[in-house]
């Protein structure tokens, strides 16, 4: 059982400085065969990525991207579906705030919304790697068959089911 994150690359934060320190990170075999089924896939052949931290103060800004082969299930026919990713990211993590009242509603503007938390005196690159490589996936992979199986179940598309899908049945009734 894990315990922690399935790829973690601790970062000490006060190792890094305004210069920014570049690293690359890569899972392994067995990192990879847990996210996987962390995130419903098939299969991750690779995940790696590259990253530049600055350290600002408590906050560390990380730059870079994330290069990964995934395999994933289309959502129509089951059938594999390989997928590159290259996702370019840039990150700010802050120290974790202090907590509030349990009733107290945190709003984030958009501007924040990359914004993650760590608390003692590291950060997790490979969580927050892992985190937007699940981001980028496609959210309905589709096999190039499927429109064709979908059809033969009797599913319609959104042309046949929309309003002008109805309007099209109801002019060939007419025709008939």
């Amino acid at each position: 059982m894990v315990s922690g994150p399935e790829f973690s690359r601790a970062i000490r934060v006060d190792a890094l400085g305004p210069e920014p320190r570049t690293l690359r990170i890569e899972a392994d075999g067995s990192e990879r065969a847990m996210l996987a089924k962390r995130f419903g896939l098939v299969a991750i052949d690779r995940l790696a990525a590259g990253a530049s931290l600055v350290r600002n103060g408590a906050e560390i800004v990380v730059s870079g991207g994330v290069e990964a082969q995934v395999t994933q299930s289309c959502v129509a026919t089951g059938a594999p579906v390989e997928a590159a990713v290259n996702e370019p990211f840039e990150l700010v993590f802050r120290p974790a705030p202090e907590p509030g009242r349990p009733d107290e509603e945190v709003e984030l503007s958009g501007a924040e919304l990359d914004i993650l938390f760590y608390e003692g005196g590291s950060i997790d690159l490979g969580e927050a790697v892992a985190e937007t490589l699940a981001l980028a996936l496609d959210p309905y992979p589709r096999a190039p068959d499927a429109a064709a199986a979908l059809k033969a179940a009797g599913v319609r598309s959104e042309q046949e089911s929309g309003p002008f899908g109805a309007l099209a049945a109801l002019r060939d009734k007419m025709r008939k």
